[in-house]
């Protein structure tokens, strides 16, 4: 088949390409810069919504880019009605649907109206549609969460290691991969948006402690009790949201992931290769 990929150069796509080549799918990948030669890819520049080049109907259609555009592209794309559409959101479409910080809440929503837009447009044309949505992301060290964390820890010798109970699910972004190469595979999934977590919950705590004790670099840990964690969400506006959920259950539900794809995503065992980049920042 071919395979249309929206996002390609981002830590999703940077495990996907390889697994779509092994198959011998042929593969277009459209990015915003120039990308270097890179076998079995062709690389196209364009962006979503409205500056995509012409491409060969694809089989499939995968996007880890905003969903609004690419619902504005998908309802004006004239895509055949046998087009296999998968997208990625976000759990943040759920988990901060009821937080403090406007902001966060104004993410959630832009999350689900850009999964119910791009259910729609695909709904309108026949298609089927898949979307996952994946906990926190980590793996090609691009990430904007865990792997700054870690590098700025190497190079100052020092990793601040937080109190939080609330737990976590880190999913590896090849995990992310396999489970859109298993939709690719599996009709029963159409139709539907799927948690995707990792194969672990541990507490916000003891997962900055194992990111620590991956680093190849030795820190020296910097515990900083709840109390004071207490204090910064009130003395700095800004932190209130992600100190208040380091108390929060940020994690998913990976039991239809499961039944319908056969997808078990690894437990959060990290290495020093996990936070060092993959890809051009």
């Amino acid at each position: 088949m071919t395979v249309l990929v929206f996002g390609a150069s981002s830590q999703i796509g940077h495990f996907l390409l390889p697994r779509l080549r092994a198959r011998g799918e042929s593969i277009v990948a459209l990015s915003r810069k120039p990308r270097p030669t890179q076998a079995g890819v062709q690389w196209l520049q364009g962006d979503l919504p409205d500056r995509v080049p012409a491409v060969a109907q694809p089989s499939a259609v995968i996007n880890f880019g905003p969903l609004a555009s690419f619902a504005a592209w998908l309802a004006s794309a004239g895509l055949p009605s046998t087009t296999r559409i998968i997208a990625t959101s976000s759990m943040s479409a759920e988990s901060k649907q009821a937080s403090d910080v406007a902001a966060e809440r104004e993410l959630s929503q832009t999350l689900r109206d850009g999964e119910a837009a791009v259910a729609a447009a695909c709904d309108r044309q026949g298609m089927a549609w898949t979307i996952f949505r994946p906990t926190l992301i980590y793996g090609a060290g691009i990430d904007k969460s865990l792997s700054p964390i870690a590098r700025r820890a190497s190079r100052l010798h020092v990793f601040p290691l937080p109190a939080g109970r609330g737990l976590r699910q880190p999913v590896h972004a090849d995990d992310i991969a396999a489970a859109v190469m298993a939709a690719l595979d599996h009709p029963d999934a159409a139709g539907r948006i799927l948690p995707l977590g990792g194969g672990e919950r541990l507490t916000a705590a003891e997962m900055f402690a194992r990111v620590r004790r991956s680093l190849a670099t030795p820190t020296i840990p910097l515990p900083i009790p709840a109390v004071l964690l207490r204090a910064g969400r009130h003395a700095v506006p800004r932190l209130r949201g992600p100190l208040t959920r380091l108390e929060a259950d940020l994690i998913a539900d990976n039991s239809e992931l499961q039944r319908l794809l056969g997808v078990s995503p690894r437990p959060f065992q990290p290495d020093a290769a996990c936070w060092e980049p993959h890809l051009p920042l």
